[in-house]
């Protein structure tokens, strides 16, 4: 795997009022803001996989993971390889979307996606869907490894192959093989949209958005960014940022910054939304480090013969010290200077916006920062709209959460960060024994964290430090969601349900082995 790809696919990734259960976590974060913050109460502290306390259930994913469970109508949906194949039709590298059942982990269907040939840093082997979906209603929103943007039916093939999209048997064999023909365990596509051929963008290493969902249109990062020699942006005009029709897939609107010369790795940062003076804004990390705030199209938009350019309200300059010039490929490998990225998303809360920013995590300076950010003013706000910086340690690709005038957010330098809301001053760290490249999640008056090392953490969300629990996985941690009572924790080969008072099998212990 390349370098910058775990930070890609880990970056630390808001969907309008949906049809799913109150309980459930159809996307990924808090609804618009990006918060990561759950309303859910009665969580475990901690489980064991070998005794099987606290667990309702285990079930295998491929060997390598990277996206974050979704929760949503008594579905879980999570990306992952095709490293365990779960249907003879499928051997071989690709990858995969599993839909299972959010009571016992059983397979309920699967999308099946072959691996772009030709060039590796286009979709990278073995490296599976590393994008959430996002759900509404009956309507799963996804951006494949592949870089297509897929509105899938919840009920897989199940209930018939509903929408426009009729060809799903081509679109899971590999280029110049036979078409497969759909069967009831396999995805149903209503439409497809790719952001190649219909938005002219080349991505790097491996796809990775949230999509957001406001009204008919949904908002996503494209993921456009260098080629194979890390000094080219091959489609330089391409836009950073879209929006769909979510009902036909056709594009609506795009950015006009022309971020492409200044983009300093990729474009993976996914957008959020806020209501600033009564008026709407939409949040997003640029590949130039730099946070933006547009003005969303109206809610009703319909599609156009030709896409309109959002409009630009602020610009605030993360690293406004950074060297500026139009190459920045030529810091690559410096670890003491270089331009910030972006790859968190930003955060809205109370007319704030929260971002984490620093050199690029494999090629860049190892400095990282988190910033506040006062959202009420128009153009230029790097000076203005500063309300705090706080350093963090060493790198980092994360969202923070923010909940009781507390900031937490984890780095790559193995720590754990409690600050401040109002101020940024650090109340406590702790160290995680590891680097963190997934999100922390605040419930339920807990922290969660977990490390590429497979150490899973509990501490109280206080500003009295408190460690609750400790799990170690099977393998490095990628992520998790809350949803119904019940915590599921994805590490690279294993999806837990955790539930306070459950007890399932233990795992075997070659399943349980690191």
């Amino acid at each position: 795997m390349p370098p910058s790809l775990v930070r890609t696919v880990l970056c630390a990734l808001a969907a309008a009022p949906c049809a799913c259960a109150a309980a459930d976590q159809a996307q990924w974060g808090e609804r618009f803001t990006r918060n990561m913050v759950s309303p859910e109460t009665g969580l475990p502290h901690s489980f064991d996989p070998a005794t099987g306390e606290n667990v309702l259930w285990t079930s295998q994913l491929g060997t390598k993971t990277y996206a974050v469970p979704i929760v949503a109508n008594g579905r879980v949906f999570i990306g992952t390889n095709n490293g365990r194949p779960r249907d003879p039709r499928h051997h071989g590298d690709r990858s995969i979307l599993l839909c299972l059942n959010e009571g016992d982990g059983s397979l309920q269907w699967q999308l099946v996606i072959p691996k772009v040939e030709g060039d590796n840093y286009q979709d990278w082997p073995s490296v599976g869907i590393c994008s959430p979906v996002t759900v509404e209603g009956d309507r799963a929103y996804l951006l494949t490894s592949r870089g297509e943007v897929l509105c899938l039916d919840t009920d897989g093939l199940a209930d018939g192959n509903d929408g426009t999209f009729m060809d799903e048997g081509r679109l899971m064999a590999p280029e110049g093989a036979q078409p497969l023909a759909p069967q009831p365990p396999d995805a149903d596509v209503l439409w497809r949209f790719d952001m190649l051929a219909d938005a002219g963008c080349h991505r790097h290493d491996s796809a990775h958005a949230s999509i957001l969902i406001r009204g008919r249109h949904l908002y996503m990062n494209t993921c456009n960014g260098v080629d194979n020699t890390h000094k080219v942006i091959r489609r330089p005009d391409a836009p950073a940022l879209v929006v769909l029709d979510k009902e036909t897939g056709r594009l609506i609107a795009r950015d006009t910054e022309g971020f492409g010369p200044r983009t300093v790795h990729g474009t993976w940062s996914s957008p959020s939304l806020g209501a600033i003076n009564g008026k709407p804004r939409l949040f997003f990390g640029g590949p130039d480090g730099v946070c933006y705030a547009f003005e969303p199209v109206p809610e009703d938009s319909a599609p156009r013969d030709a896409p309109i350019a959002l409009k630009r309200i602020w610009r605030f300059d993360c690293d406004p010290e950074a060297p500026k010039e139009t190459t920045p490929h030529q810091y690559m490998g410096n670890r003491e200077v270089s331009p910030s990225l972006i790859s968190g998303m930003p955060v809205f809360l109370d007319g704030r916006i929260f971002v984490a920013s620093g050199g690029d995590i494999w090629w860049g300076k190892h400095e990282a920062r988190l910033q506040c950010i006062d959202g009420s003013g128009d153009g230029d706000i790097t000076r203005s709209g500063l309300v705090w910086t706080a350093p963090l340690n060493r790198h980092c690709v994360t969202t923070p959460a923010i909940h009781g005038g507390l900031v937490f957010i984890a780095d790559s330098g193995d720590t754990l960060h409690c600050l401040d809301a109002q101020t940024g001053q650090s109340i406590w760290t702790h160290d995680t024994g590891g680097e963190t490249y997934a999100s922390v999640v605040v419930a339920d008056g807990k922290v969660y964290a977990g490390t590429r090392r497979g150490d899973f953490w509990t501490l109280a969300a206080s500003r009295d430090k408190k460690v609750l629990g400790h799990v170690k996985l099977d393998s490095a941690y990628s992520g998790m969601a809350i949803a119904n009572g019940t915590l599921f924790i994805a590490s690279m080969k294993t999806l837990y349900a955790a539930r306070d008072g459950a007890r399932s099998a233990a795992m075997k212990p070659e399943a349980s082995a690191k």
